[in-house]
């Protein structure tokens, strides 16, 4: 019984994160922002790694400054390394968190391009590119490895042709 209410309050958080995702797709960027900020708050800096990757993930993309959107990003890779092979065997989302890590690293050599940082953008980037083997075969997939091969184009990082999008 506890472990039903412990699954469902994680499920409850998980589905308030993915309410203000949908928010800031529908554009209400602030309401977006103003929700994360307050879930980051409920959950704190040292929650469950899991709620605190996902919900930094989301909240740098909410960000108008690219110093505030790599902190963010900094955080939410800093939060998927504690999670741990028990930890994450834990989550039936297991291999979802795994396949995070070429976005997380993806979004962090964004985070540098914008701020001029070529060579740490370069490392992510890479980074990016040798964890894409966690992805799936499907549209979220195809959409990272696509993005990882741009930006490889764009910074002249290897041939740019292991995307698929």
């Amino acid at each position: 019984m506890a472990e039903r209410q412990g699954q469902a309050a994680v499920d409850g958080l998980l589905t308030r994160i993915g309410q203000a995702v949908m928010l800031h797709h529908a554009g209400d960027r602030e309401e977006a922002r103003q929700r994360f900020l307050d879930l980051w708050t409920e959950i704190g800096e040292d929650g469950d790694p899991l709620h605190r990757c996902t919900l930094a993930h989301y909240m740098a993309d909410t960000q108008d400054d690219p110093f505030d959107e790599l902190a963010w990003d900094l955080r939410a890779l800093t939060a998927a390394e504690e999670l741990t092979n028990d930890r994450l065997q834990a989550y039936e989302g297991a291999l979802a968190v795994r396949a995070l890590y070429p976005s997380l690293h993806l979004n962090l050599a964004a985070d540098y391009v914008k701020l001029g940082r070529t060579e740490a953008a370069r490392t992510h980037l890479r980074r990016a590119r040798g964890a894409s083997d966690a992805l799936g075969d499907d549209g979220y997939g195809d959409g990272v490895r696509g993005a990882i091969s741009r930006l490889e184009l764009r910074l002249g990082e290897g041939d740019g042709a292991g995307g698929r999008a």
